[in-house]
């Protein structure tokens, strides 16, 4: 590790990423350019997965056309702000991700075998794909973007309507833009670290 990688960020961008950063459910109007979309996944895709697998991938839907169809498939208390939203994400992984091993883990390709049986595919997409997701909110708040993920869709018509003959499946749902104080709810509480957390 070289000495600038021990260096902790400025508080203003820990502020950024963490302590100050919210679940917007509203956005200032206006598109975001796709520059910024694909500097979004310039960084996330460095974050680590297992043997590099990289199962996440992200459909972007930035048109009104494209909006129109995800929204029958939002719960009736996110569709109106899913419409509404600058970009919306569809987090989703590739269950078929280990045909790309030989290229992503050049080193030992061979390992793609690991990922043969189909439960094993299943857990590894999931919870990488899940990994890569959070990466990608993350570098959206890097650039300066707000985020509001989703879990109130229904992923059979999601996966019907964007995925239908493809191993693809949806995870979650993602408005991204410039975040407005619209029906924010109040800074919600955490668990303490004697909560949630054990040092042994």
């Amino acid at each position: 590790m070289t000495e600038r990688s021990h260096i902790a960020l400025p508080a203003a961008a820990l502020d950024r990423l963490f302590r100050a950063a919210r679940t917007h459910n509203a956005f200032e109007p206006g598109e975001i350019a796709e520059a910024l979309v694909r500097e979004m996944y310039e960084l996330a895709k460095w974050g680590p997965t297992a043997s590099n697998c990289n199962p996440a991938r992200f459909v972007f839907l930035t048109t009104p056309e494209a909006r129109a169809r995800l929204a029958p498939h939002m719960s009736s208390g996110n569709r109106a702000k899913t419409l509404a939203a600058p970009v919306n994400v569809i987090m989703a992984h590739d269950l078929n991700f280990a045909e790309k091993i030989p290229f992503l883990f050049p080193h030992k390709p061979e390992s793609a075998v690991w990922f043969a049986k189909q439960e094993i595919a299943q857990e590894t997409a999931f919870r990488n794909g899940s990994l890569q997701a959070a990466y990608l909110m993350f570098a959206a708040r890097s650039l300066g973007l707000d985020c509001g993920p989703m879990s109130g869709f229904n992923p059979q018509g999601v996966n019907d309507a964007f995925f239908k003959g493809t191993a693809l499946r949806a995870n979650f749902i993602c408005n991204i833009g410039h975040g407005t104080e619209e029906n924010l709810f109040p800074r919600l509480p955490r668990l303490a670290f004697e909560e949630a957390c054990q040092i042994l």
